[in-house]
């Protein structure tokens, strides 16, 4: 018996640019990362999105990605935060996913190119509307949900169908 997996790939919130003397890892989310942030949590809990491993970047406006959508997910995750997704190409990223575990479900929460270069990989259905939107651009906060059929173990390029693809302005306002 198969046992389906869910697969869902969070580009970090808009970070802010606006103090010079913070480094690249430690920028903080920007108001409109915070808006962005939000508009993913009520998506979340609308949808009642349970999530059994969080595996989150370990930069600053990753982490507070994962505070401000947290409370939108079901269940107690396991939350592992890990250096190796800052900057992480799609490769490493990929690995990480096939090092998960048993979890049925599995949230990411990462960066740019490495995430959307991951996601587009992914997509077996590549003429989804949700994919013509996911390849034309992955913006931040952007949430990309896939179903997956095999063990994370055996997860490859072209092996997850892509269900949804949401950005925070898709979403209804507060």
């Amino acid at each position: 018996m198969t046992i389906t997996r869910t697969l869902r790939l969070l580009r970090h919130a808009k970070s802010a640019w606006d103090d010079a003397s913070l480094g690249d890892f430690a920028r903080p989310l920007a108001p409109r990362g915070e808006r962005g942030g939000e508009a993913i949590r009520r998506h979340l809990a609308a949808n009642s999105v349970a999530v059994e491993l969080v595996l989150c970047s370990t930069a600053t406006r990753a982490r507070q990605t994962w505070d401000a959508v947290c409370a939108g997910v079901t269940g107690a995750p396991e939350v592992r935060f890990t250096d190796e997704i800052y900057g992480a190409p799609a490769d490493r990223l990929l690995a990480l996913l096939r090092e998960s575990g048993g979890a049925a479900s599995v949230l990411l929460i990462g960066h740019n190119p490495g995430i959307a270069d991951l996601a587009t990989g992914l997509v077996a259905n590549p003429g989804s509307s949700a994919a013509e939107r996911m390849y034309d651009k992955y913006p931040t906060a952007a949430l990309a949900t896939f179903t997956v059929d095999a063990p994370w173990e055996r997860l490859s390029y072209g092996g997850a169908t892509l269900t949804s693809f949401v950005r925070p302005r898709d979403l209804p306002p507060a």
